[in-house]
């Protein structure tokens, strides 16, 4: 048996995605957004929602087509052709797995700072483990995650409406600390965040009936993120202001601080290490699900193509992928050192858009808007971002030519 077990329903779809989203990201871009955007950082959010909303919707048709393993790089290889295809995988899976390093390393970060690489490997082996066990046992652990992190998101919502440090005023986009320039490069620091619903399209082998029920699960998840994302960045600017945030490593952690809610701080690092767990879970089943993709078209070693006869999972994949993040979180700190993620990422939607607009007219426009704000974002990421963004794509295509056997798909 070759085939993954399909065993996801639109609400398990739909957690996978906001297990994705709803993640790490959200405790620790906005600073960074802030910085770039200033008081611009709530439009800069409307920029990257609806960029993301295209390539949402063009994922969605997509999977609905092509419900296999390995989301773009599918896409492109059956729309486009077999380099596309291997383009959006490589940018997927070599992106990806840094940042999968990078949460282990957050988790460590904040679990236990003085072991956060021994901490990191151990969540990473851990989560492998669980995915081991077949994607409903990941889905499970997931919902729990997702429910937990939310409840916290919610709490500094609450505790920062109901604060006498919140100023409403901080929120008006005004001064000459507001560009066009920057409201675009923060929406391509935070569109990472929105990036999580790739992993129900990435799925696509293993839920039920896809044609329904991925079109149904991508926007959905990607609605709920907007809603949560949106609420917490009016709450911490109100709070904290821009010139504050954008000075904080710890925006959310500081809000409470800000409001007078001290209580709260350690809730705010567990509700991180939480979602960085949740993340780094979702990321592992993205990466091994593409890598199991490009082994099969031979790409990567055939091996890895494997699926377990009990478990219908790629558990060669999988224990893979784990491995590599493994050594990584354990001999590297890269959590600095993978802007060109960002810049992967939106290759990786640009070729989806790419894919879309092979559908048809009705799929065009979006499909279009979607591949020109993609190309916009990436560069519009700072200049160290983008070069390392572009070289890691150029070694894909020289690694491609080297290897790719006459005929191969």
């Amino acid at each position: 048996m070759t085939q993954l077990r399909r065993s996801l329903g639109v609400f398990d779809a739909v957690v996978v995605g906001l297990g994705s989203m709803v993640g790490a990201g959200i405790f620790v871009a906005l600073g960074p957004a802030a910085g770039a955007a200033g008081a611009g950082l709530l439009p800069a959010l409307g920029v990257v929602a609806i960029v993301a909303y295209c390539n949402a919707m063009a994922s969605a048709r997509l999977a609905a087509l092509h419900p296999a393993s390995g989301g773009t790089y599918v896409y492109g290889r059956e729309r486009l052709g077999p380099f596309w295809g291997y383009l959006a995988g490589w940018a997927f899976v070599v992106g990806k797995t840094a940042s999968c390093a990078a949460m282990a390393l957050t988790v460590g970060a904040y679990l236990w700072p003085g072991q956060a690489h021994a901490v990191a490997v151990a969540a990473v082996v851990a989560l492998t483990a669980v995915n081991y066990g077949g994607v409903q046992k990941s889905a499970l652990l997931t919902r729990v995650i997702v429910a937990a992190v939310l409840a916290v998101l919610a709490l500094v919502v609450v505790v920062s409406a109901g604060s006498g440090s919140q100023d409403l005023g901080r929120l008006a986009i005004g001064g000459s600390d507001v560009s066009a320039g920057g409201v675009l490069q923060a929406a391509g620091l935070l569109f990472f965040a929105f990036a999580g619903y790739a992993r129900i399209a990435t799925l696509g082998e293993e839920v039920r009936d896809p044609a329904r029920t991925i079109p149904r699960a991508v926007p959905l998840a990607l609605g709920i993120a907007l809603v949560v994302y949106a609420a917490v960045a009016v709450s911490v600017l109100a709070v904290l202001g821009p010139e504050a945030l954008a000075a904080s490593p710890a925006p959310l952690a500081d809000a409470a601080r800000a409001a007078d809610a001290g209580w709260l701080v350690p809730v705010v690092t567990a509700g991180a290490a939480v979602a960085a767990l949740g993340s780094l879970l979702s990321l592992i089943l993205g990466v091994s699900r593409t890598t199991l993709a490009m082994a099969r078209d031979g790409h990567l070693p055939s091996g890895l193509a494997a699926v377990h006869p009990r478990f219908r999972i790629p558990h060669r994949a999988e224990l893979a992928v784990g491995a590599v993040v493994a050594v990584m979180a354990a001999t590297v700190d890269v959590r600095g050192a993978i802007g060109f993620s960002s810049f992967g990422v939106l290759a990786y939607y640009g070729i989806a858009n790419a894919s879309a607009w092979t559908l048809g007219r009705s799929h065009r426009p979006l499909a279009a808007l979607g591949m020109a704000g993609c190309a916009v974002l990436a560069f519009a990421l700072p200049l160290t971002s983008v070069l390392a963004g572009a070289a890691v794509l150029a070694a894909g295509v020289v690694a491609y030519a080297v290897t790719r056997a006459p005929g191969r798909r």
